[in-house]
């Protein structure tokens, strides 16, 4: 990759600069220190968190709190002692890589060339192919040894060279005793993350901040420990730093290309991609009482199965139901894993499955062991009952049967399909009609980290329009979570729409309106939409997640 690097001195543009009247309290540092300070004060806070789950495992405390007899420590948690765990460890290993590997969907690698003819991979160069050098984002992860793991785009050994330079460029600023977060140059935006032997690197000429960009390298990680563990990749590179890991990835490359697949820069026009900007959930809008009653069937026939830890039902990349083991929590970084597995995963539909997966958020060091299968064909709507019990799959499939007769005899199959079978919820169209000047809005409780946002209309339906949509909120959002000088209100009036960012001690709200309104106009606005926000909260929003 060619890239002539910014002078320091330089300024650096804002793709995302103000159009018209751009109304804040203070003037602002320059962008580039902006970034690097935010960046490095995340790094630093998740390293933290991550150091403190490193020394135990949740789910082997859970095993032997909930164990009832004397037994031989299971192979449940990859730290488990003897011959016994090591093997058992390995079963999971292959079962998690069987498992993503059964899906029918194919690989959703991109190709990196448009023509339609047949080339010669061994001498193809991806460095000189306009292409892949046109890419608007490229995420590469490599080991500290230099050994490439995977390429957003293009074959990752077609890119030794690239990966050497990466890591000779980690390596060179070790030796000063410090680390690299990011580097601009040439238009584009270098992320760094040093996690466990790994090197995640994103390049990327997208509206994203350095850090944003590395919060969705935190998410690639998450997704790797989701399949292999962090103390299983621990003991791999204390034996061989310069091991091959994509022999134990094979299968899970979708689940990182669907996990990087939601913004503009893969041509996607979705709000998937506002849940990663916010870090959050949606949830699947239903009637209260239709909710309730799901969480009372689950309840009743799982309250008596000791081991099980998570019993999580969702359709359309939405929960709709969560139900824990108390003290116990699932934090929306491992919920968005498990939508990801889910939305990959045509398998799934087909049958009963019984996978592990390693929830990072929740414990990165162990499996826990999930029942996945959707209620009936013709409701897709998945249940995953997740437990520390290896050998639980047919009282868990019982308690599915169970609980899907029960969501049958009280209709809340069918409000679920009926639901799924609108291309947008109709309460909330209806209000966002009844708000003209209203074009999109983001609200998110601070309590819940769920959002609710409405279906995209006109005039963001386009790529070029929803790209402009996403600059913005990328935007708004890196000013208000701004580590260094974070602001609690801005008001933007740009040349095409008027945007507003408000944090309150309750919730956040991001929000785009016509270009023609004055303020008093927003005001009013908002001052609606958060009332009816507040009537249909429990349509839209989980307060409380049940305990079994």
């Amino acid at each position: 990759m060619e890239i002539d690097q910014t002078p320091p001195n330089a300024a650096t543009s804002d793709t995302n600069s103000a159009c018209g009247e751009f109304m804040d309290a203070e003037s602002e540092p320059e962008q580039d220190e902006r970034e690097l300070s935010a960046g490095d004060l995340y790094q630093e806070a998740e390293l933290e968190a991550e150091a403190e789950q490193q020394r135990h495992s949740i789910i082997s405390e859970l095993r032997d709190e909930l164990s009832s007899r004397s037994r031989p420590r299971s192979a449940l948690s990859p730290d488990g002692d003897g011959p016994g765990a090591a093997a058992g460890q390995s079963r999971d290993l292959a079962a998690s890589v069987e498992s993503l590997a059964l899906s029918t969907s194919t690989s959703a690698r991109t190709e990196d060339s448009g023509s339609s003819n047949a080339l010669d991979e061994d001498a193809f160069d991806y460095q000189h192919d306009s292409v892949w050098r046109g890419q608007k984002k490229h995420i590469f992860i490599l080991s500290e040894a230099g050994k490439p793991i995977y390429s957003l785009h293009g074959n990752e050994d077609k890119l030794v060279t690239l990966f050497g330079v990466i890591q000779a460029l980690v390596s060179f600023v070790q030796l000063g005793q410090d680390a690299i977060t990011s580097i601009h140059a040439g238009g584009i935006k270098f992320a760094f993350m040093q996690r466990n032997s790994l090197i995640l690197v994103a390049a990327s000429r997208t509206n994203m901040s350095i850090q944003q960009l590395q919060l969705q390298l935190s998410d690639v990680y998450y997704q790797i420990l989701s399949t292999l563990t962090y103390s299983h990749i621990s003991k791999i590179f204390e034996k061989r730093k310069n091991f091959d890991l994509r022999r134990h990835l094979t299968g899970s490359e979708r689940l990182i290309y669907n996990l990087l697949a939601n913004d503009s820069s893969n041509a996607r026009v979705s709000n998937n991609i506002f849940t990663f900007l916010t870090n959050s959930i949606r949830v699947f809008p239903l009637p209260t009482t239709v909710r309730s009653t799901i969480v009372s069937a689950i309840q009743s026939n799982c309250s008596k199965i000791k081991k099980l830890v998570f019993a999580v039902l969702i359709a359309n990349n939405k929960l709709i139901a969560l139900v824990r083991m108390k003290n116990h929590s699932i934090h929306p970084a491992d919920l968005r894993l498990i939508f990801n597995l889910i939305e990959c995963s045509e398998s799934f539909k087909n049958s009963e499955n019984w996978t592990p997966i390693c929830l990072p958020k929740f414990d990165m060091n162990g499996y826990l062991h999930a029942h996945v299968s959707y209620l009936t064909d013709d409701c897709p709507a998945c249940l995953l009952l997740m437990s520390v019990d290896r050998d639980a799959f047919h009282i868990l499939s019982e308690a599915k049967e169970r609980i899907t007769e029960k969501l049958r005899r009280s209709l809340c199959l069918q409000a679920i399909k009926d639901e799924l079978q609108q291309p947008y919820n109709a309460k909330l169209y209806q209000q966002v009609v009844n708000i003209p000047d209203l074009r999109h809005f983001l609200y998110k409780p601070k309590a819940t980290a769920q959002l609710l946002c409405p279906m995209l209309r006109h005039p963001y339906k386009s790529l070029q329009e929803f790209e402009r949509l996403e600059a913005i909120y990328c935007r708004v959002l890196h000013r208000i979570h701004n580590t260094a000088r974070p602001l609690k209100l801005i008001y933007e009036v740009k040349e095409r729409e008027v945007v507003l960012a408000w944090v309150t001690a309750t919730y956040e709200l991001y929000a785009v309106f016509d270009s023609i309104v004055d303020k008093a106009t927003v005001i009013k606005n908002v001052d609606k939409l958060i009332k009816w926000i507040e009537k249909e909260y429990d349509v839209y929003f989980i307060r409380n997640h049940a305990t079994f």
